[in-house]
C-alpha cells in the first residue's frame, strides 16, 4: 500500500532489509514516455510470401477452416490482414515463410474450396520490414512517421500489421535492403 501512494504522489521509496547494510532498491517514477526512444531497431525478414483468399463468406468458423490445416502441416502464419466488404464477402491474406508456399497454397486452396471462396492467389519476392521499439501503440505518429518516410523513399507498402512493440510492412524483397536505410534515419538510428 505504501508503493501505491509513494507513486501517486511520486515519492521515491527506498527499500532496505533491516538485517543489514546493504544499499537496497530505490523505487522512483517512471520516466515520462516521451523522454524514451520509441523505436530501437529495425528488423527485416526476406523469404517472405504472402497467400489471398478473395471472396469469403464472412460468417464463423471461415478464418478456421483456412487456418487449422496450416497449423497442423507445422505452417507457421504471420501478417494477418481481414478485409469485408459491403458484400458479405471478406477477403483473407496472409504471410508464410517462402520455403512453405507451395505446401500453404494447396492447402490453402482444398480450404479454399471447402468455405466456397472465390479465388486464391499468392505471390513470393516479399520481406518484412519491422521497425521494434516500446510502448509504440501509445506514441501517435510512429506509424505515420514510418509509412511517410517509405513512401518518399518510393517503397510501396503491401500489408501492415502492428503490435505493441512492433509495426511491421511487407514490401517487395528488392525494396527492403532500401527501406531499411531510410528507416535508419527516420528514426534517428544512424550509428555515427
Amino acid at each position: 500500500r505504501a508503493v501505491e501512494i509513494g507513486e501517486l504522489y511520486g515519492v521515491p521509496i527506498h527499500v532496505r532489509s533491516s538485517f543489514n547494510d546493504r544499499v537496497g532498491t530505490m523505487i522512483v517514477g517512471q520516466v515520462p514516455m516521451e523522454d524514451r526512444q520509441r523505436v530501437r531497431g529495425i528488423a527485416q525478414e526476406k523469404n517472405v510470401a504472402k497467400i489471398t483468399v478473395l471472396g469469403v463468406k464472412d460468417r464463423p468458423g471461415v478464418a478456421a477452416s483456412i487456418f487449422e490445416p496450416l497449423g497442423a502441416a507445422g505452417i507457421s502464419v504471420d501478417v494477418i490482414v481481414q478485409n469485408v466488404g459491403h458484400s458479405g464477402r471478406t477477403d483473407l491474406t496472409f504471410s508464410v515463410a517462402e520455403s512453405d508456399l507451395k505446401a500453404a497454397e494447396k492447402l490453402v486452396r482444398a480450404a479454399a474450396k471447402k468455405v466456397a471462396a472465390r479465388r486464391v492467389s499468392s505471390a513470393g519476392g516479399i520481406a518484412k520490414l519491422s521497425i521494434v521499439g516500446t510502448g509504440m501503440l501509445g506514441m501517435p505518429g510512429i506509424a505515420g512517421r514510418m509509412f511517410r518516410a517509405l513512401a518518399e523513399a518510393g517503397i510501396n507498402i503491401e500489408m501492415i500489421s502492428t503490435s505493441e512493440i512492433r509495426i511491421t510492412c511487407l514490401v517487395s524483397r528488392d525494396q527492403v535492403e532500401k527501406g531499411v536505410r531510410v528507416l535508419h534515419k527516420a528514426f534517428d538510428l544512424d550509428v555515427e
